[in-house]
């Protein structure tokens, strides 16, 4: 559903919001955290202007106090103050802080040269800090083997389809909810990824079996929701947080709660089984992913200690008394 933004925020921000999906063809999605990121940065500098006699809670502060003369009015010094109270107030990541940053790159790029509303860009020269470089948090093959069991009860066939979809197939959690039947032909599915673009599936033997096990109980759908492949118990498509809460039971069930666990880890679940048994190539996992650059998947290349170990072992120059053997 399409957000009205000219009802949330000031322009000129409604405005960069809706030239984001527009003409940049950003997904809702994406537009929707540009959204939040930038109300952040509107209630602070609120607070950093003085616009506000009376400030109690941050999150009650009104953005539409911010107008474009502030906004002519913001310098770096701004930003990297704003980057600092998101850092000691908020306890933002650095990831996080850099997201944060990416939109804030992006608004000032729109104001100064897409529409010539500010004489310069403060965030021209604004630093990204460094990203925490951390593995991603994976379920084993036996955990994977472990959830896919637990599954049963009288949604069986659709939640087990849906599992089987994020192990073997990397989805993630929008692109599976927003699956159309009419989208399934054979062995590929094509789904609407990140920034509204296309890409196609390969489904392999399991989710095929799965899909078509599932389709043979799917309830007659409530109108307006015909072409979903995944049904709510309301017969409506099925929500994000439907899909978390029928993750968290079976989660539960196979004993791996409290874990970190979430469909976004099945994702990571997908791309790192592919990577540590498939020997996938690390360019065929950025398209089976999905990824722009194929430096977001290089983190799938961590190897585990056990294969580390494994490889040292095979090095030819293990066997030093072979070696003495020859000299002798």
């Amino acid at each position: 559903m399409h957000i009205n933004y000219n009802d949330l925020c000031p322009s000129p921000l409604s405005d960069f919001l809706e030239y984001s999906i527009a003409i940049r063809g950003r997904s809702e999605n994406t537009v929707n955290q540009y959204f939040l990121d930038l109300r952040t940065f509107y209630r602070y500098l609120v607070i950093r202007f003085k616009l506000s006699p009376n400030i109690e809670i941050f999150e009650e502060i009104d953005i539409f106090l911010v107008t474009l003369d502030v906004i002519k009015k913001v310098k770096i010094m701004d930003l990297h103050s704003y980057i600092a109270y998101t850092d000691r107030e908020r306890n933002n990541s650095n990831r996080t802080k850099a997201r944060k940053m990416a939109s804030l790159r992006s608004y000032f790029k729109y104001l100064h040269s897409i529409v010539n509303l500010i004489p310069e860009n403060p965030a021209l020269n604004l630093e990204t800090p460094k990203s925490n470089s951390r593995l991603p948090v994976a379920l084993s093959l036996k955990e994977s083997k472990r959830l896919l069991a637990s599954i049963s009860g009288t949604n069986e066939k659709r939640d087990y389809a849906i599992i089987i979809l994020f192990l073997n197939c990397g989805l993630r959690l929008s692109e599976l909810i927003s699956i159309d039947i009419d989208k399934i032909k054979g062995d590929t599915l094509t789904v609407i990824g990140k920034g509204n673009k296309e890409r196609t599936i390969y489904l392999n033997d399991v989710c095929v079996k799965a899909i078509e096990e599932y389709l043979e109980v799917r309830p007659d759908p409530n109108a307006g929701h015909e072409k979903a492949l995944f049904l709510s118990n309301r017969k409506t498509r099925f929500s994000q947080k439907g899909v978390q809460h029928m993750l968290d039971k079976y989660l539960k069930k196979a004993g791996l709660a409290g874990k970190g666990y979430s469909p976004h880890k099945l994702r990571h679940t997908a791309a790192t089984l592919m990577y540590q048994y498939g020997h996938v190539d690390i360019r065929a996992l950025q398209e089976i992913l999905g990824h722009e650059s194929v430096s977001t998947t290089q983190i799938y290349t961590h190897i585990n200690k056990d294969l580390l170990r494994d490889a040292v072992k095979q090095n030819p120059l293990n066997d030093v008394s072979e070696q003495e053997d020859e000299k002798n």
